[in-house]
């Protein structure tokens, strides 16, 4: 049986009070609404107000719940790989598995590279350089790495994640580059602004280049990220979605990437997901502060509840230790 699980994506701050509280209050709502994750976009520098995921993931995580917590998607080539290992693996020993990671190239705009001091070039191979230099620090006792951006001999890194043989490693992005990245370095796959046709061809495509490399990537280790509007119409829900769709697809219609509408049509849109290979949710309400929180309430009761399939008593122990 597919194990669906769906959670809340998080870009720019989106409570009407900019302090701590509201942002706390919300991670309870979702503890009670029963929301499998929470999952933090990663920008360094930029107009809008976000929240760094590592250090949001850190703070939680030492909070009871039964939740998990993601990056989507960290921006590995702004960061050095020795420092990301060591950070998420204290992450993942000191919240007992907690962590969800994907992690991905970064934005378009060349400013956020060059204020990290890195060639927006240089990102596609500075990543798969840092991927492999993530595993060489998790499951060697001994590490050695040679690339052409990061150098180290025989050094290690204490404590191991929890996760073994580390925190599995999702590949973010639509893209055949990002396709050949999971399946040659990735653990999963969770692209956005993506139609279930396109995800059906994805997974063929890195199961064909994770078999080139002598690898396989799990059945349910398939996820998307969807702007999702919940409305009593679908016209009313298009509205509420406008402002985030500003920088819209061209090529394929705006109805067959998002889900948009009442709970029964967004079920149905995800429900195509589901059959094209789908299994794990990451949820985009739209709107401003104030009308994305009520966006969230609702997803969560009409559409998360109903869809999501209950923990399996493996992960309900699991998750019962992060709970006390």
């Amino acid at each position: 049986m597919k194990k669906i699980r769906l959670g809340f994506g998080m870009g720019t701050w989106p409570f009407a009070e900019r302090n701590y509280r509201a942002f706390y209050d919300f991670v309870d709502d979702c503890e009670s609404w029963g929301v499998d994750s929470l999952w933090f976009s990663d920008r360094i520098v930029g107009k809008g107000a976000t929240l760094e995921p590592i250090v949001t993931i850190a703070a939680l995580s030492g909070r009871k719940g039964m939740m998990k917590f993601g990056t989507n998607a960290l921006i590995l080539p702004l960061r050095n790989p020795v420092i990301v290992a060591k950070e998420l693996a204290t992450l993942d020993f000191l919240s007992n598995g907690r962590l969800l990671l994907v992690a991905g190239l970064g934005g378009e705009d060349p400013k956020e590279y060059e204020a990290c001091g890195v060639s927006k070039a240089e990102r596609a191979s500075r990543t798969d350089e840092a991927l492999q230099a993530l595993n060489a620090l998790w499951t060697q006792d001994e590490a050695t790495f040679h690339g052409k951006y990061y150098h180290f001999e025989n050094i290690s890194l204490e404590p191991k994640p929890v996760q073994k043989p580390g925190p599995p490693v999702w590949i973010g992005g639509r893209s055949d580059a990002a396709m050949r990245r999971t399946g040659r370095l990735g653990e999963g796959w969770l692209p956005s602004a993506i139609t279930p046709q396109e995800c059906r061809e994805g997974i063929e495509a890195i199961q064909v280049y994770a078999a080139e490399s002598e690898r396989t990537i799990e059945d349910d280790h398939y996820g998307v990220s969807i702007i999702c509007a919940i409305a009593d119409t679908k016209e009313a829900a298009l509205e509420l979605a406008a402002p985030a769709l500003a920088r819209r697809r061209e090529d394929v219609r705006l109805e067959s990437y998002t889900a948009l509408g009442t709970p029964e049509i967004i079920q149905e849109t995800l429900n195509e997901y589901v059959e094209a290979g789908i299994t794990k949710f990451v949820l985009r309400p739209p709107g401003p502060p104030g009308v994305w929180e009520a966006q969230a309430k609702r997803l969560a009761k009409e559409v998360i509840a109903p869809m999501q399939t209950p923990w399996t008593e493996k992960e309900l122990v699991e998750r019962s230790i992060w709970a006390h």
